[in-house]
Parts: C-alpha cells; sequence; structure tokens
C-alpha cells in the first residue's frame, strides 16, 4: 500500500500529458467579414467614430422618429464586442424660436447596440463555431438599466460581408413575455455596414417582423463622413 500514491500519480500522467489548448473558434467568412466592416469603423487608434443618420422609412407607427436628428456613435470595440450608441435628438427647438437663442437640443442617450460573438454548438450554421449577437442595452438618464433591455438576436445565417439578419433569440422573448410586448416575439434586427475605406461607406439599422409584413423601422447613417463624437450614452 505504500506505493499507491505513485501508482495513482502513473495514472494520472496521461490524462495530464494528452491536455492541449483548444483551437480558436472563429466566424464564418461572410461573418467574418461583416465583423471587420463593423470594426474598420473603430477607429484606427480605437477612438471610435460616430456618424450623423436620419429616419429613412415612413411607417406610421414611428411618426415621432420623423425629422429627427441621430447619431451612431462606435463607443466601445474589443476582439469579443462593439458596442455603437445610438442618440437620437429630442424635441427639436424651431430655429425661429426666442427660446433657440443661446440653448442645444437635448438628446436621448438611452440605447446602446451591442455586437458581439456568441459561441455556439448546437449547429447554427455548423459545427461549432462564433456566430454574431445583436443586443440592446437600455438605460435610464441615471444609468439604470430600463425593464426592457438585454432583447435582441442571433445571426443563424451566414448572411453577407455587408449584411446581417438577427432573429429574436431566447433570451429576447424572455424579456417579452415578461413586459408583455407579444408583437415583438418576432422580430428580426437588421444591420448592414460599408468599410470605412469606402468612400460612399454607409451604416444602417432595421427592425422587421416576421408576423407583420408592414413593419419597417430603418435609419440609415453616413459613414464616409464623421462627425464629433456626442458625449457618452447613459450608463456607460
Amino acid at each position: 500500500m505504500r506505493n499507491l500514491p505513485v501508482a495513482i500519480a502513473a495514472l494520472a500522467l496521461p490524462l495530464t500529458s494528452c491536455t492541449t489548448t483548444p483551437e480558436p473558434l472563429t466566424l464564418v467568412p461572410e461573418q467574418q467579414a461583416f465583423w471587420d466592416a463593423l470594426s474598420s469603423h473603430c477607429g484606427p487608434n480605437g477612438e471610435g467614430r460616430a456618424y450623423a443618420g436620419t429616419l429613412v422609412s415612413e411607417d406610421a407607427r414611428d411618426a415621432d422618429w420623423a425629422g429627427k436628428a441621430m447619431v451612431a456613435h462606435w463607443a466601445e470595440c474589443s476582439s469579443e464586442r462593439i458596442a455603437i450608441a445610438f442618440h437620437v435628438e429630442d424635441e427639436p427647438i424651431p430655429p425661429s424660436s426666442s427660446e433657440a437663442v443661446g440653448r442645444q437640443a437635448s438628446w436621448n442617450r438611452s440605447r446602446t447596440w451591442l455586437v458581439s460573438k456568441e459561441w455556439q454548438t448546437d449547429g447554427h450554421i455548423g459545427g461549432e463555431t462564433y456566430e454574431l449577437r445583436l443586443d440592446h442595452d437600455h438605460r435610464h438618464e441615471d444609468g439604470e438599466r430600463d425593464a426592457v433591455t438585454g432583447y435582441g438576436g442571433i445571426a443563424t445565417s451566414k448572411g453577407t460581408a455587408r449584411g446581417q439578419d438577427f432573429p429574436v433569440h431566447a433570451d429576447a422573448l424572455a424579456v417579452f413575455a415578461r413586459e408583455g410586448l407579444d408583437a415583438s416575439t418576432t422580430n428580426v434586427w437588421r444591420m448592414e455596414v460599408d468599410p470605412a475605406s469606402d468612400p460612399n461607406a454607409r451604416f444602417a439599422y432595421q427592425l422587421t417582423r416576421e408576423n407583420d409584413p408592414t413593419r419597417l423601422f430603418r435609419v440609415e447613417f453616413d459613414a464616409s463622413t464623421p462627425v464629433a463624437p456626442p458625449p457618452p450614452a447613459w450608463g456607460w
């Protein structure tokens, strides 16, 4: 019995010696090209570019968005996640109004889009791989999270180098069920982006619904001409 610890160590040795570092998982080529295009707007030093945009869809349900100034700001970039803050002007002050003198328009800074790499093992696209995930981070002005936050989708198809669709994911369904947002359970979000090197680069965010072919919310940004970065989104 005195040699038992040695025997146990000998048995354990082959298991230890066979342990290897797993190969890093990667995106499929189409999604990697999309990720690279999105990442190109982080700037050469990761400072994060900002672009002006506007509502381009005409769904009557979004009438209160029409004509408002918008800015998309690449607020945070890493090898695993890109955070794009979506700033929307509140009710603009008419230029002819006496209130406009010396006063700046206020902005809603509650929204941030999070595009990240999601490790998948269930073969959405094939085998163990990373897939792209889109989440929405909603905050109040004091930085507290809104009740409706953390929803989004996972790109379960290859998409293209310039566009990816994100059908609603399970976490979003749980949020919508809790908050009684039944109309949102078939949401599909879409992002389109051109590389920053493209002289006519555009960036777009879009929402449609599989159970409502008339639903369309789409905003587009001129990603060829950076603007001054806005203040941080609430809670960031």
